[in-house]
């Protein structure tokens, strides 16, 4: 699959680029210093077929580095704090609510860091040959240290390390991969990350990580992660697993048989939990979400059924990201719309904002657009054979179909289940709706702007 290169501002005003591939639960990876996107996803060699293998099942988002590849190739700060906001805009700027995350090197403090600012939002980390404190650099046993070599020869550097990662060759692979590694920043920015590293500390961080966690070694790394390095991150995670990889090559795209095996089924466990979760037991109260395209009938007559399909293709796919994103569950499609539900009023609102946020960016460019209603309620259904039914489900198909193309109504249930979460909504009065005795007030969703 090839990679789609996008781009986003951070809080101090650096831009960051990140690829992303495939589709389903999103997994942010984040690379360790020096690798662009380029040479963690080569075309036609084992990083792409790595990499191809975890966008199966999944929405793989991988972070460029500041000061790395296509970001902003100089910038000053390059501390823990700067790189966890730099996740932090890529995961804002895609509306991810929840996910799992994927680091090696150093980047295993930064998703270390990442996951204990940030609980709420990271599910499991996978975390490949890294380390939560780090000395200085040094070039296996001699006195000199990368730095110092960095200084001497920026290339030389860079041989220096991919030499270390490929200790079994082949020669090719070693001068090839280090000639990658020395355009993929300046030396100004080599040195930087090199002193960045050698003050990485989160120890403090580890035993108030929340979530799940694989720690991944491989047995003969020659690199200087060791072996030593990944237990102490394990055992200082609360529920966290050790697992060591046959081989020596000090990165996980090569040689990845097992590697993917063990982070596809780790993944999938939390997977499975948070469909076990979803599974809403009787009388579990459920904020219900209806979609709506609007004159889809009208649509066919005027494009013909294979155009106007491709549309609602489109729309389906939008629909779909946005419910994995926000951990929403589909219960069922009528073709030109969608009934969903979730656990929790905030993500279900949240979903309905990132929906209507990614049509109008669709429309913009769109020589035809999408234009959907949007309607929610909440309350305790009925559950049959993994489908809801009841008054609460009924309410929120009549609001959906009540609501403006473009527009997200919410009952009053919800406006008041969400006050304090940060929601803009506009009171729209009372309705008669199709169905209900009783006029039932609605409110829009404000999400513009």
């Amino acid at each position: 699959m090839e990679p789609q290169i996008r781009f986003c501002t951070t809080s101090d005003g650096v831009r960051i680029a990140f690829a992303t591939v495939g589709q389903g639960s999103p997994l942010v990876r984040v690379p360790r210093w020096a690798q662009a996107i380029e040479v963690m996803m080569l075309r036609g060699e084992q990083p792409e077929v790595f990499y191809d293998k975890l966008g199966q099942g999944h929405r793989l988002i991988v972070v460029e580095r500041r000061g790395v590849g296509h970001s902003q190739r100089e910038v000053d700060d390059v501390s823990m704090a700067a790189h966890v906001a730099d996740v932090r805009a890529v995961t804002e700027h895609l509306q991810l609510d929840r996910f799992a995350m994927f680091g090696d090197g150093d980047a295993v403090a930064v998703c270390i860091a990442y996951a204990a600012a940030h609980p709420e939002q990271v599910s499991r980390l996978v975390l490949w040959g890294g380390y939560a404190r780090r000395g200085a650099l040094r070039s296996e046993e001699a006195s000199v240290s990368l730095a110092d070599i960095a200084r001497m020869s920026h290339l030389l550097a860079a041989r220096t390390v991919a030499d270390l990662f490929f200790p079994s060759g082949p020669s090719k692979l070693q001068a090839r991969m280090a000639e990658l590694w020395g355009k993929s920043l300046s030396v100004e920015m080599n040195l930087k990350y090199i002193t960045f590293v050698e003050h990485i500390d989160v120890v403090d961080l580890l035993p108030k990580i929340a979530c799940p966690a694989l720690v991944l070694h491989r047995r003969g790394d020659q690199t200087l992660h060791t072996l030593e390095m990944s237990r102490q991150i394990a055992a200082l995670i609360p529920d966290s697993r050790l697992v060591t990889i046959e081989g020596d090559i000090g990165l996980p795209e090569y040689d990845h048989e097992e590697v993917i095996q063990v982070i596809t089924e780790f993944l999938g466990e939390g997977e499975e939990a948070v469909a076990a979760a979803e599974e809403p037991p009787a009388g579990a109260f459920r904020t219900i979400l209806f979609t709506d395209v609007e004159g889809s009938t009208a649509l066919t007559q005027r494009l013909g059924d294979a155009r106007a399909r491709e549309l609602l293709r489109e729309h389906e796919r939008i629909v779909r990201e946005a419910l994995k994103a926000h951990g929403g569950s589909e219960l069922k499609t009528m073709g030109d719309g969608f009934m969903a539900s979730f656990s929790s009023v905030t993500r279900a609102l949240e979903c309905a904002i990132a929906m209507q946020r990614a049509f109008a960016a669709h429309n913009q460019s769109a020589p035809e657009p999408i234009r959907v209603r949007v309607g929610l309620n909440a309350g305790e259904p009925v559950v049959e054979e993994k489908d809801l039914f009841g008054t609460a489900v009924q309410l929120a198909a009549r609001i959906c179909a009540h609501a403006e193309p473009g527009q997200i109504l919410a009952s009053n249930v919800v406006r008041e289940l969400a006050a304090g979460k940060g929601f803009t909504f506009a009171d729209k009065g009372e309705a008669t709706l199709k169905g209900f005795e009783k006029p039932v007030r609605l409110h829009e969703v404000r999400w513009q702007g």
